[in-house]
This record gives structure tokens, sequence and C-alpha cells, in this order.
């Protein structure tokens, strides 16, 4: 099974696929947004993700697809959230009694389990931001790349526009920063993550 990327295919041809395996599959629904994004990973093919085991240009296009109605189909408005599966260490609970010793223990049973409520919302906040930004910047003619369906890159426009979205000015990794080098791509932080500050002013 190759892993190669489908650069070496015509960007016609793909579109036609993808436009063909939509329309027979349920959970997708061929339009505006998804054709502009494969357009624009067309145009500029190191914007296609590794996808692994795919035979054949249609099997790419379709697993692409699949990723990015997956991410949509997911979006956070749309799924219920599950429980935290897992145990809290009971060395917390000395540590906190230790720090705070007239905490009872129900009282540091809240605090741990405000603190995994709290770790929980910052996971899906970058989800959340990601779904706010699309549905406001859809009518400019902004595209969400819906299940990373393009390489670091969570927003672009028909003309090739390319826009990586972080919610916090510290929440981006080596790997992240690097691809944009020598690259379109811009970067927007939701706030600052030593001050405060937000940024919704250089977004528009």
């Amino acid at each position: 099974m190759s892993t190669k990327k489908i650069s070496d295919f015509d960007s016609k041809e793909i579109i036609f696929y993808a436009e063909r395996i939509a329309t027979n599959m349920t959970e997708m629904s061929w339009n505006d947004s998804v054709k502009i994004v494969l357009s624009v990973c067309c145009d500029s093919p190191t914007l296609f993700p590794e996808i692994k085991s795919w035979s054949s240009n249609e099997d790419y296009i379709t697993k692409w697809l699949k990723k990015y109605f997956g991410g949509y189909n997911n979006r956070p408005s749309k799924r219920i959230s599950k429980k935290i599966g897992t145990v809290s260490d009971e060395i917390i609970d000395t540590i906190l009694s230790v720090r705070l010793p007239t905490l009872s223990t129900d009282g540091i049973n809240h605090i741990k389990d405000a603190h995994r409520l709290s770790m929980s919302a910052e996971n899906i906040l970058g989800l959340l931001l990601e779904e706010y930004i699309a549905e406001n910047l859809s009518f400019y003619g902004w595209y969400c790349a819906w299940g990373a369906t393009t390489n670091k890159v969570d927003f672009c426009t028909k003309k090739g526009d390319l826009l990586q979205v972080k919610n916090r000015s510290n929440s981006e990794n080596s790997s992240s920063s690097s691809v944009r080098k020598g690259t379109p791509i811009r970067k927007w932080h939701r706030v600052n993550a030593k001050n405060g500050v937000y940024y919704w002013k250089e977004l528009n």
C-alpha cells in the first residue's frame, strides 16, 4: 500500500472523483466549502495531509473526504463529550491537605473535580474556537479545513490565502511553527497567555 501523497494526480481528476464520491455517500454533502478546501490543496499539494495505506487516487480522496466530514459532523456543538475516564492520583489529596489543612475531604474532592473539568474544557476550547470562527468567516470567503484536511492550516480562501489558528500564544509546538517557514501561511492566536490580551481586532 502506498503512503505517497496525491500530488501526482491531476487536480480536475481529484475534484471530479471527490464530487462523485461525496454525492453517493449519505454522511457527506458536496458543497462550495469542501470543494474550495480540496481545490486549495490541489493548487499546493504540500498541503495534502499524509494518509497511510491508500491504494489509488480514488481511495485517497475517499479517506480525505471522510476526514473532512468526520471533523465537520463531529464538531463540538454536534457531539456530547465523554466523561473523564481516568482516576485522580491519591497523592494529590495529600498535597492539597498540606497546603490547605482546614479543607475537608469533600472540599478536596471539589477542587479535584473542578480542576479535571477545567482541563477537559481547555482540551476542547481550540475546537470550539475553530467552529466559532468557521461560522463567522464563511460569509467572507474563509473556509475551515475540517478534520485536519490541510497540513497545519485551519482556514483557507478560494484565492489560496492560508491561516493557522491557535487559542493561546503558548499553544503552538515546534512542528506547527516550522511548517510556516518559507510559506504564505499566516498565524493568529486568540489570547496572549502572559497578559490576557485578546487579538480579535487583528483577526478582523
